[in-house]
């Protein structure tokens, strides 16, 4: 689900959350609605005017339990959690000029003075052969 909402603005996000039909959309979307929380009160943002920067799950604490099963044994529980981690920033101005790609040819260092060049190294010393 997390790769759904990378990249999106914020209100695309909650709209992708809103309808996904996957249970764990209602945690990611508990802390979408957190971060957009703390942007507006720490921060001063326009919570609609923010973009998901980086979306990701690391893996948390696993707790773990036992199950009684037949003739005394047991049988483990892992029951695993993640940690949610939602970044968002300030859209883009739309307006905003692009920087130009740089050019093959001035790209291109001048052969000679570059520095860049060197001799084939040897991989190791010669053995002498004795005549």
């Amino acid at each position: 689900m997390l790769e759904h909402v990378r990249g999106r603005t914020v209100p695309e996000a909650r709209t992708v959350l809103a309808f996904s039909e996957r249970h764990v959309s209602n945690e990611i979307e508990k802390v979408l609605k957190s971060a957009v929380a703390n942007a507006e009160a720490n921060h001063g943002l326009i919570g609609d005017e923010l973009v998901v920067v980086a979306a990701y799950a690391d893996e948390g604490p696993t707790i773990k339990r036992w199950r009684p099963r037949a003739r005394g044994r047991v049988n483990r529980i892992f029951k695993r959690t993640c940690h949610i981690t939602l970044r968002l920033a300030e859209a883009p101005e739309p307006n905003a000029p692009r920087r130009k790609r740089a050019s093959a040819a001035s790209v291109a260092q001048p052969k000679g003075g570059s520095g860049t060049a060197s001799k084939p190294r040897s991989r190791g010393k010669k053995k002498e052969v004795a005549a």
